[in-house]
């Protein structure tokens, strides 16, 4: 069994900062890849960051320049730091990640989600 934990959502101004991590744990081979993605109601999920095993990174355009996303292999922990929030950052936050419990055993993995919202 594998578990993602995420902390870090809370309320914020908008021009405010936020970090927000996701710690994978139990029956880990290898993770492939790790994300971050975010949802509103009545919105599909969409994709807010990812990063691979070998570094690569990508962004959605929305958030490019605000957002970094990084990985900390030791800990199977991606962190999501969001600077400049703005009131359409305001979603449940969800982190995604692709992982083998085995050699051969591979699939992805959703945490339980956490509330941010940018407002005055």
């Amino acid at each position: 069994q594998v578990q993602l934990v995420e902390s870090g959502g809370g309320l914020r101004q908008p021009g405010g900062s936020l970090t927000l991590s996701c710690a994978a744990s139990g029956t880990i081979f290898r993770i492939i890849g790790m994300a971050w993605y975010r949802q509103t109601p009545g919105k599909e999920r969409e994709l807010v960051a990812s990063i691979n095993s070998g570094g690569g990174i990508d962004y959605a355009e929305s958030v490019k320049g605000r957002f970094t996303i990084s990985r900390e292999n030791a800990m199977n922990t991606v962190y999501l730091q969001m600077n400049n929030l703005r009131p359409e950052d305001t979603a449940v936050y969800y982190c995604n990640a692709h992982i083998y419990t085995s050699a051969y055993n591979f699939d992805a993995y959703w945490g339980q989600g956490t509330q941010v919202t940018v407002s005055s």
